[in-house]
């Protein structure tokens, strides 16, 4: 506490603020930018700029008490046990929260009690199981740009994890994507926004979560020293830091941040772990978005391909299984041995007759096992910071049987296969025993509640629980020998919080009062004692429940201390278990939807018989399964048919199917082989970016425009109606050119949808081309899709039948299907191209009336080649010829459309008609 001199020094107290503001704001000035809740009571208090903050973003009741400095103090508050709800709301929000405690004796402390922010919680760095996502992760990324590469390092504060990377500068925006951080910390002189590829769609979310340290912390020997401290190595060289050495200083700031917001080091950092991009098989940005790998195309959470595997056991599982989705695995070695373990998972897990507790003599399988363990990484991760709560400690011993149970059946499998799995399975059994004899078998949720210990455990403990449960038997003891020793039958012991215990005796008794008897309280009518017997239980049970819990404290600290040799233990149990959590559940996804499993031969190609899309499967009735065959002979499919046809669905299951293969998962096919594949890419859908000030064409052709710098013969390339948002002409060129880049330049695999029918003429220039088509069926002016793939290109695309489905207007569709009647007529007869805004024919022999023929001439080569404004053969000449149609055009020249009502134009077409002899 601060002596009076030192008070006098205090430019808040000269300022004219209370002890109390004065404190408030000395601890709001070391922690800037962030909300300060500070603990007041059963209250924490937020004061000035962040009470109306939190009021704005909680809805909590802001007012105005007291004065400060001569002004009147906004306040705002959240209750003590309510913390964590508020915290969770302003987490999801982006915003970071200084949790301050009292750590002062207010029994002690002359002015306000000694306060200190004991954490702080951001968006990238909590641990609390109330805050965190049970099935995903919260990733904290730290940046250290530089002229033309960018050195990252992110980690997984909740689990230890830690990765770093170096990556050019231009693949900022995809790494951003892949990993969506919750928080981004970067040095403060750098400009988020000037970062090349910093993308502006992600400048709003990082910027909400950005977190600025000083460059100084970003220094390579001080995070090399501070690294080796904390993984305790002479040197970084076992991790394969020099294949990143610029993330070194990443790493160290990020470690720096974190130890900085937990209040100590993150001492349960599992290692560095160095990502490299080439070990695993790519899929950018938009490929992931269209494929709806892990959400919706509009970033939803609902049907997409993880909410269909994911049936995991426990939530490491899932995170686990998500992560193996966002990074298949290049190699198909790695890949291969997933399948042989989901393999003999699928044929014998449902053998496997474990003995669990509980289960009244009755076995269990291996995916009730997995259900009976815990979030072994997180919690240990939370022993490691200290942060660990009782049930969760609880937790960790009752879940051991599970752990040994799973252990033992994965002995019984194949030992090539499990040996290692099995053996990483061991429990720190020094560990589980010190749990299994110091908690409770329901221990408090929390230890300032008591009840964490069991009885036996502590005899100071125990002693201290029996004067506090035992008060009331004394007091009743001691009146009753009281009684029987002194006589005096009304004898009364009781208790007041002003003088504590003591012996009532009435005035007419009080001759009868022993020599030892001395006088505490006068009353009216009576006199109130006091003995030694009873001073000496008074001072120990007044104090006994508050000692009780300290000691309880003092025990629970030394528990955890005693208990962090076995978090990196209790970290590789469980990644084990998470593991063989993903690989049970494929196992069973595999059996329930009859999954098949893909095998991987060295020779170029895709060969899947009767694949199928395991989303859209799985939300229908009856699926119609389609083959997708692709070799060196064979790299593109052109593909043709109706809209609604099922044209984009067939080209994602190829894509899936081939990602979830490389993944280690069985895939929903009858057959399935697989050549190497290194990327995966996309140009399916239509959309504009508002934001960044481009179109839908030129989202389009940066798209496609990336796919062509960088697809390889062994990526796989899905590309559906290129170039429909501009005109058709400009379109169907850029289609041809791209699809004939495909096959001569890059030689990808491809599978290339289009409405231009134009483009399977190119089957008949490149050998590697084919035709296959979605079939439709028409009868009566109604269509049914057939969604069955089959050889040769499609006759027609069915656009008018499939505009009836959607509700169009019967004259609409009328109309258009006249002007369809005779666009093909002249594209049949070769004639130049139809002037849309020309009349329609009178009858069979009569060629369509035209305008100007200013339409038909706007670009060149779309009439016949003529100039603007020469008419071309059978066009514009052939109407302007004819004296009626002069002088129909000539009235229509004089017509002021925008002054005419519906009866004028109405009256003018009439006049028009009779003009032209109806």
């Amino acid at each position: 506490m601060a002596t009076r001199s030192q008070a006098s020094d205090d430019p808040y107290i000269a300022a004219g603020h209370t002890p109390m503001m004065a404190q408030y704001l000395r601890i709001k000035a070391e922690h800037p930018g962030v909300l300060l809740f500070y603990r007041m009571g059963d209250f924490y208090e937020l004061f000035h700029g962040d009470a109306e903050k939190a009021a704005r973003l909680l809805g909590i009741t802001l007012t105005r008490r007291g004065s400060s400095a001569g002004e009147p103090i906004p306040m705002a508050g959240v209750p003590v046990h309510s913390l964590e709800q508020y915290l969770a709301r302003l987490i999801r929000i982006g915003e970071s929260v200084a949790i301050c405690e009292q750590i002062g004796d207010p029994a002690l402390s002359k002015g306000p009690v000694e306060r200190k922010v004991v954490r702080i919680v951001t968006p990238g760095t909590i641990t609390d199981a109330q805050l965190l996502p049970e099935r995903d992760d919260r990733l904290l990324l730290a940046l250290r740009p530089g002229a033309r590469r960018v050195a990252a390092a992110w980690m997984v504060v909740a689990s230890g994890e830690c990765w770093i990377a170096e990556f050019a500068a231009g693949q900022l925006a995809a790494e951003l994507d892949r990993l969506r951080p919750a928080e981004v910390v970067l040095p403060e002189s750098v400009d988020p926004a000037r970062l090349p590829g910093w993308p502006q769609e992600a400048r709003g979310t990082a910027a909400a979560s950005l977190a600025r340290l000083p460059d100084w912390q970003f220094d390579d020997e001080r995070a090399t020293r501070r690294l080796c401290e904390i993984l305790g190595v002479g040197d970084l060289a076992g991790f394969g830091v020099d294949e990143a050495p610029e993330a070194v200083g990443a790493a160290g700031a990020l470690l720096e941040y974190v130890a900085r917001t937990q209040g100590q080091a993150p001492t349960h950092l599992q290692g560095l772990r160095v990502h490299h991009g080439d070990e695993y098989l790519v899929v950018d940005p938009v490929a992931r978005r269209n494929l709806e790998i892990t959400e919706t195309m509009r970033g939803e959470d609902g049907p997409c391909l993880l909410t269909v595997l994911d049936h995991c056991a426990t939530s490491a599982g899932a995170r686990l299984l998500r992560r193996w989705l966002q990074l298949p695995l290049r190699a198909q070695a790695d890949a291969a041995q997933r399948h042989r373990r989901v393999a003999a998972l699928q044929a014998g897990a449902t053998e496997l007759d474990l003995a669990l507790p509980g289960r009244e003599g009755r076995r269990a399988g291996l995916r009730e096992a997995l259900a009976q363990t815990v979030d072994f990484e997180r919690i240990a991760g939370r022993v490691a910071l200290r942060s660990v709560r009782p049930r969760e400690l609880a937790a960790l011993r009752d879940a051991a049987p599970a752990v040994t149970a799973l252990a033992g059946g994965l002995r019984s499998l194949d030992a090539e296969l499990f040996g290692q799995t099995a053996a990483a399975l061991e429990l720190p059994h020094e560990a589980t025993a010190m749990l299994s004899h110091a908690l409770a078998e329901e221990p408090a949720a929390l230890v300032r509640d008591g009840g964490v210990f069991r009885t036996g455990f502590d005899a100071v403990l125990d002693e201290l629980r029996a004067i506090d449960e035992g008060c009331d038997g004394f007091l009743a003891a001691l009146e009753q020998r009281e009684r029987e020793r002194t006589g005096i039958g009304n004898l009364r012991v009781g208790f007041n919080n002003v003088h504590g215990f003591f012996i009532e005796v009435t005035h007419g008794q009080s001759a009868r009062v022993p020599d030892d008897y001395r006088r505490r309280q006068t009353l009216k009518n009576a006199e109130r004692y006091v003995t030694p017997e009873l001073k000496a239980f008074e001072d120990k049970a007044l104090s006994a429940r508050e000692r009780a819990l300290a000691r309880e404290r003092e025990l629970y600290e030394q528990l955890v201390d005693a208990l962090s040799a076995a978090v990196p233990v209790w970290q590789r149990v469980g990644r084990t278990v998470a593991e063989v959590d993903v690989l049970a559940c494929l196992a069973e996804r595999a059996r329930t939807l009859d999954w098949v499993a893909p095998v991987f031969t060295a020779l170029p190609g895709i060969e899947i018989r009767a694949g199928r899309h395991p989303v859209v499967e799985a939300n229908v009735e009856q699926f119609v399964p389609n083959d997708c065959v692709l070799d060196d002979r064979r790299r593109m499919v052109l593909l043709t048919g109706p809209n609604m046809g099922g044209k984009s669905t067939y080209m994602r299951q190829v894509a899936l199917i081939v990602l979830l293969a490389y993944c280690g998962s069985f895939v929903p096919a009858d057959a399935c082989t697989l050549g190497p594949i290194d990327r995966i890419f996309t140009r399916i859908g239509a959309s504009d970016d508002l934001a960044g000030g481009r179109s839908t064409f030129m989202v389009e052709m940066t798209e496609a425009a990336a796919i062509l710098h960088a697809a390889t013969e062994n990526s796989l390339v899905l590309m559906d109606e290129i170039g429909r948002g501009t005109s058709t002409f400009d379109g169907l060129a850029l289609a041809h050119a791209i699809a004939a880049r495909l096959l001569s330049h890059n030689r990808a695999f491809a599978l290339f949808a289009t409405h231009y029918f134009e483009l399977t003429q190119l089957a008949e220039r490149f050998p590697q081309a084919v035709n296959r088509h979605l079939a439709a069926a028409e009868h009566r002016g109604t269509i049914a899709f057939l969604h069955e793939v089959r050889d040769g290109p499609a006759n027609r695309s069915y656009g008018l039948q499939v505009a009836r489905l959607a509700g169009m207007p019967a004259p609409v569709i009328r109309a258009a299907g006249q002007l369809l009647e005779t666009l093909e007529a002249r594209a049949h007869d070769g004639d130049a191209q139809f002037d849309l805004f020309a009349a329609l024919p009178v009858d069979d022999t009569a060629g369509p009336s035209s305008g100007n023929g200013t339409e038909r001439a706007s670009a060149d080569g779309e009439a016949g080649g003529k100039a603007a404004g020469e008419p071309a053969e059978g066009g514009a000449s052939a109407a302007t010829s004819d004296p009626q149609a002069l002088a129909v055009l000539d009235r229509l020249a004089r017509v002021d459309a925008d002054q005419l009502s519906a009866r004028a134009a109405l009256d003018l077409v009439y006049e028009l008609k009779s003009a032209l002899g109806g």
